[in-house]
């Protein structure tokens, strides 16, 4: 039982490592695409691909048909999911980093944890806690410090970045509400009939505005380099795809809380990624900021849960 037990956590720590790192080259793929698609088409593009990808699998897996009527009955939980989660996370995080860099786009990554620990109080009926609440308010203050609204820079290219910067953050509120509400859909669905049944919504509501902010969007794909091909399969396949099936995997066998928890490595390995492919630095005083933002987490997971 003991080495059952270890075995079961040595995998949900390797699922989650995985799902981390493949989130953490996000930054680095949108950056790529900059110049060939559209940010509305970077972020929807690479999802309605593996939509369909993840459509060819369920329909051999069987009785697809049983799940699609299933899914059908819990439609407003998978628009909810969809919408409010995946779009949101989608089109925030990669609107943010076009307009911010790739390493905030890592850094403000580690609000995730913190925005779905009070998410989870709404959805899991888990207490609000003074510690929390603390917790976020010390986030949000690095997230300040991630934002400074002096610097050498122009003014306009300042409102630029702090725009991106609160895309950024909208994102992760997105990611956040997506992470905890899929626990819920858990106990009828698997995480790979989660993700499709979600993406699914997302692509029907999404598809005419994407058409209808960046009509040329499809003729632009034939113009893509090798590098920018490369780019967008990573985010169809290994973004979209494969991280988001390890973390269902690793969410339906741990509470979300601990799941999240493991968020605080995708900001280290996404500023590993960025200053060592794109050459990106970071200020001093946003090294701060990403400490603040650190401690905020680790403070609310290691006295606040019970691991």
């Amino acid at each position: 039982m003991h080495f059952h037990r270890n075995d079961r956590l040595a995998s949900v720590a390797l699922l989650l490592m995985a799902a981390n790192l493949l989130w953490a080259g996000q930054g680095i793929a949108i950056k790529l695409l900059a110049g060939g698609l559209g940010p509305l088409a970077t972020a929807l593009l690479p999802l309605y691909f593996i939509t369909l990808l993840g459509l060819g699998v369920l329909s051999v897996r069987g009785d697809f048909a049983g799940k699609f009527r299933a899914a059908w009955k819990l439609r407003r939980e998978f628009i909810l999911a969809g919408i409010c989660g995946q779009l949101l996370a989608q089109v925030g995080m990669t609107l943010g980093v076009s307009w911010s860099t790739a390493s905030n786009g890592a850094i403000f990554s580690l609000l995730i944890p913190i925005f779905g620990a009070l998410i989870a109080v709404w959805l899991l009926n888990e207490r609000l806690s003074t510690l929390r609440v603390s917790a976020l308010l010390l986030g949000l203050a690095g997230v300040f410090l991630l934002s400074p609204l002096h610097s050498a820079s122009g003014s306009a290219i300042r409102i630029h970045q702090l725009a991106g910067n609160l895309l950024i953050a909208t994102g992760c509120l997105g990611s956040a509400f997506y992470n905890v509400y899929s626990k819920r859909l858990l106990k009828d669905f698997s995480g790979l009939e989660i993700l499709f049944f979600s993406y699914l919504s997302t692509t029907v509501f999404s598809l005419p505005v994407l058409f209808v902010l960046e009509p040329h969007c499809l003729s632009n794909l034939a113009h893509l380099t090798l590098t920018q091909w490369a780019a967008f399969e990573y985010l169809a396949v290994f973004l979209y795809g494969l991280s988001m099936v390890f973390f269902l995997r690793a969410l339906g066998m741990v509470d979300v809380v601990i799941a999240s928890a493991s968020l605080y490595l995708m900001p280290l390995f996404g500023v590993a990624l960025a200053f060592s492919i794109l050459g990106e630095h970071l200020a001093p005083r946003a090294l701060l900021g990403s400490v603040v933002v650190l401690i905020a987490t680790l403070m609310l997971f290691r006295f606040d849960y019970a691991f």
